[in-house]
């Protein structure tokens, strides 16, 4: 998937039907003059519905339509028949959308199956028929009742990414390097930050023809919980991917430091991203020799004794076949 088709935020303006008028209708006959009311009643207007569709990555559709209309109920007629329904509007969209109200930014729904279908405005209901007005005193009453006009709404889909594993990191840590090297995938890659500015997905092909989702994640930079850098937009994605793996790379001053602002930000964001799964990787490892590799391998182990780590470049595949082992035992 290309940069420019990943679509992951989208607003739109969305209007339910109205219901049909219930009919004002006398039987009529003959040899029947006076057959008393019989006028049916208006049909349902047509609802806004939403649907989970596991075949979709990507909000890049909404780019082109972004007003949908259901259709309007028919007007009840005689001899009590009601109005057809309006036809319903289905928006069909990626599973892990995220529906909001656009004036109130409160979360309407959010689509995690397959097929799922959520109303999301109701139709008008039609007016009844005058033949439900009659009574012992009122036999020919000439009212109905007309139909409830349809409902509007603005509102804002927001995308995140499903995956396997999510690939953190501060920018220019050598995510999209990564991607490439263990895809088909090929993200932007250039040696200048925030290069990534949306999702990249790839499939990595593992052992016995097994796969697993990857999913190159923008740049986190100290202060994105509060949205510096974008931050929102990008963290979002990182609650959709079961396992998490830490990039940072070796020319970095301070490991431990990096990590735990990476953590932190992450636990501002939502702390329940930190009951996931994690790994790190120590990225770029080709500007190493033997010598300092083994440093760093001592370095990891005292720092971090319960958490993996792998030592790779993506550049000579270095540590690449065991990266993939430890993320398949991870997942499995």
């Amino acid at each position: 998937m290309t940069e420019g088709n990943f679509v992951d935020y989208v607003k739109l303006h969305i209007n339910s039907g109205n219901g049909g008028k219930g009919s004002i209708h006398l039987h009529r006959e003959k040899f029947i003059t006076k057959g008393g009311p019989d006028g049916g009643d208006g049909g349902r207007g047509g609802h806004v519905i939403v649907k989970g569709n596991s075949n979709l990555w990507t909000l890049y559709n909404f780019k082109f339509k972004r007003h949908f209309s259901a259709g309007h109920g028919e007007n009840g007629s005689k001899n009590r028949s009601s109005g057809a329904q309006g036809d319903d509007v289905f928006i069909e969209v990626p599973i892990g959308t995220v529906i909001k109200n656009s004036k109130t930014n409160q979360i309407i729904y959010e689509i995690t199956d397959e097929n799922k279908e959520f109303i999301l405005l109701e139709g008008g209901l039609g007016g009844l028929g005058n033949w439900h007005f009659k009574s012992s005193t009122r036999q020919t009453p000439r009212y109905a009742q007309p139909g409830q006009k349809g409902k509007e709404l603005d509102v804002t889909l927001e995308l995140k990414v499903l995956a396997d594993v999510g690939l953190v990191g501060f920018p220019n840590a050598g995510k999209s390097t990564l991607l490439a090297s263990l895809t088909g995938a090929k993200p932007k890659i250039a040696n200048y930050e925030f290069t990534t500015l949306k999702p990249n997905l790839g499939i990595v092909p593992y052992r016995n023809f097994k796969s697993f989702v990857l999913a190159d994640i923008p740049g986190i930079i100290e202060g994105a919980s509060k949205g510096k850098g974008l931050g929102h937009y990008f963290l979002r994605h990182i609650e959709r991917n079961s396992i998490l793996l830490f990039m940072i790379p070796c020319d970095s001053k301070n490991v431990k430091k990096d990590f735990n602002i990476l953590m932190s930000e992450l636990k501002e964001y939502n702390p329940e991203l930190l009951d996931k799964d994690f790994a790190i990787a120590i990225t770029k490892c080709d500007l190493l020799d033997n010598d300092l590799i083994e440093e760093y391998r001592i370095e990891m182990k005292n720092n971090f004794t319960k958490t993996p780590y792998f030592l790779i470049s993506s550049i000579s595949k270095y540590g690449i076949n065991r990266l993939k082992d430890g993320l398949w035992n991870l997942l499995n």
